[in-house]
């Protein structure tokens, strides 16, 4: 054996719940990446496990992520959902019957959605959290966790307590979904500030993730640079990502994912078909969305139009011969690291988990090949941080340089002159919560602590990384901006009813209902 690997996945949602409506958009996002990554991940664990492959991965599974996949309402949607979809398959099976080509890739769609809900029903007893605690209990995978919901924490840093909030609801939302405080965590957008690793000291965090000039840039420099952990000064471990092994796989021009024999992700029936056919398989108001049957493969850099008939079984071919590249791959880089290093390399990979079915549909079959390569071969390890560091349990002790994984490796696309004016806002949120958590620190009135744990609620949710993210990208701009102002407003509202004394217990209860992350939240201690 050469060395390690540490493939890690960052699996996020931003907490997406609208009651008030029977179909919202957004909420597809939660309900797509349970059908095309979560459950095919699990599905190739199982397959993993039952045909006895040595495998380790690490996983984080954020804290809105697990509210979301534990909220009643949401998973009925969602099983509605995937019911609809195993109707369209079947739809399409009889509109193809007389082509050949892509008549077998309906059947394709509708066996793979009916193999997800009978997974889904049985082994998973419907909920998808069951599947990571069986592999988690297993020993095959290190879930951790991640900021409560996703804060950026560099650019909350004004108000400690607001950071502390972050971590110490994060540690508790791990504690109610597996039983035990996490040993590591996902910082969100791997976004780091000097002094942060006090605050997971004091949480009893063991170790989380940087980028690459994280560690690179670190005082003093890391001898073995990113090939093996650092620890900060109050003695948290701190692991940096490899680009290499990363640009590899995450890169759709350069890396595997744009194989021409891939799947194309553009070209989807949901805009190819007649309206009136898909109609009741798209949004309500007509708009055209993805519905995830696609037909076609990503053929070269050509037109839309100009896609070639998407052939799963060459697909998958190429996925096992890619997994074997990358192993090739890893093999060398490990090799030639070892003339430097008197201990055996470390790369660490870390990717977003939607990477892996959602973007690049064939991404759980490459895990699958590459777990399989590596067992078969036995010259490289999947580690997980945890086994590392009871291997090597002394390191470097650095002091990590301030830094994210987002473009430009800084926080520009956090701050930036289209989503500045979220911080302002954020800042009283957090100096008035503070204020008024010492004004009410003996509160017994039931419905002004119900207040005050909402506002705290709000102010969580305005908090998420993802909104400035989506503002800055565009791709969901109009939805993240009004969803910051929205909990602004509700904040302020509230506020407001502490204020006068006058309390609509009808919008409580609607916030309560809608806005309902973290039911067990408690202003007094958890803020």
């Amino acid at each position: 054996m050469k060395g390690f690997w540490m493939p890690v996945l960052h699996s996020h949602l931003p907490f997406v719940k609208h009651p008030e409506y029977d179909y919202f958009l957004e909420e597809h996002w939660l309900f797509e990446a349970i059908v095309e990554v979560y459950i095919p991940l699990l599905m190739k664990f199982k397959q993993l496990e039952e045909e006895d492959i040595y495998f380790r991965l690490t996983t984080s599974i954020t804290p809105p992520l697990a509210e979301m996949l534990s909220d009643n309402l949401l998973m009925e949607k969602f099983k509605k959902y995937l019911d609809k979809m195993i109707i369209l398959t079947e739809k399409e099976i009889s509109r193809t019957k007389d082509d050949i080509q892509f008549n077998k890739l309906a059947k394709f769609y509708n066996e793979r959605f009916l193999k997800i809900k009978d997974f889904f029903y049985g082994f998973l007893e419907q909920n998808v959290l069951n599947g990571y605690r069986y592999f988690r209990e297993k020993g095959y995978i290190e879930i951790i966790t991640c900021n409560a919901t996703h804060g950026f924490l560099p650019l909350l840093s004004i108000n400690q307590n607001a950071v502390e909030a972050q971590i110490k609801i994060a540690v508790k939302n791990y504690q109610k979904y597996f039983g035990e405080k996490p040993k590591g965590i996902w910082l969100a957008e791997c976004a780091y500030y000097d002094g942060l690793d006090k605050i997971l000291k004091k949480y009893d965090i063991e170790y989380f993730f940087l980028d690459s000039h994280g560690i690179i840039y670190g005082k003093p420099a890391p001898i073995y640079g990113v090939f093996a952990p650092i620890y900060t000064k109050e003695g948290i471990a701190a692991f940096g990502r490899d680009p290499e092994s990363s640009k590899q796989v995450w890169s759709s021009k350069e890396g595997y994912p744009g194989d021409f024999n891939y799947r194309d992700f553009y070209r989807d029936i949901g805009f190819d078909l007649d309206f009136d056919y898909i109609k009741d398989f798209i949004s309500p108001d007509g708009h055209r969305v993805y519905t995830g049957i696609k037909y076609y493969k990503i053929t070269g850099n050509v037109d839309l139009g100009e896609k070639e008939p998407y052939i799963p079984e060459n697909a998958y071919l190429k996925a096992e011969e890619h997994a074997l590249h990358f192993h090739f791959s890893r093999e060398k880089q490990i090799e030639y690291l070892s003339k430097f290093m008197d201990r055996k390399p470390l790369i660490v990979s870390p990717y977003d988990a939607e990477l892996f079915g959602h973007w690049w549909f064939e991404g759980p079959e490459f895990l699958y090949h590459l777990f399989k390569a590596l067992d078969k071969f036995k010259q490289i390890k999947p580690i997980t941080p945890s086994e590392y560091l009871e291997i090597y349990k002394e390191n470097q002790i650095v002091r990590p340089s301030p830094s994210s994984w987002g473009d430009k490796g800084y926080f520009e696309v956090w701050l930036n002159e289209g989503n500045d004016w979220i911080y302002k806002h954020l800042h009283y949120m957090a100096d008035r919560m503070l204020k008024l958590k010492e004004i009410y620190k003996d509160e017994t009135d039931n419905i002004k602590i119900r207040v005050l744990n909402q506002m705290l609620r709000e102010l969580l949710l305005a908090q998420s990384s993802d909104w400035a993210f989506l503002i800055t990208t565009k791709t969901a701009k109009e939805y993240a901006t009004k969803r910051t102002k929205e909990h602004i407003h509700n904040f302020l509202t509230l506020d407001n009813m502490l204020s006068s004394s006058n309390f609509d217990i009808d919008i409580i209860k609607w916030l309560e209902h809608k806005n309902s992350i973290f039911p067990d939240l408690n202003y007094k201690t958890d803020f």
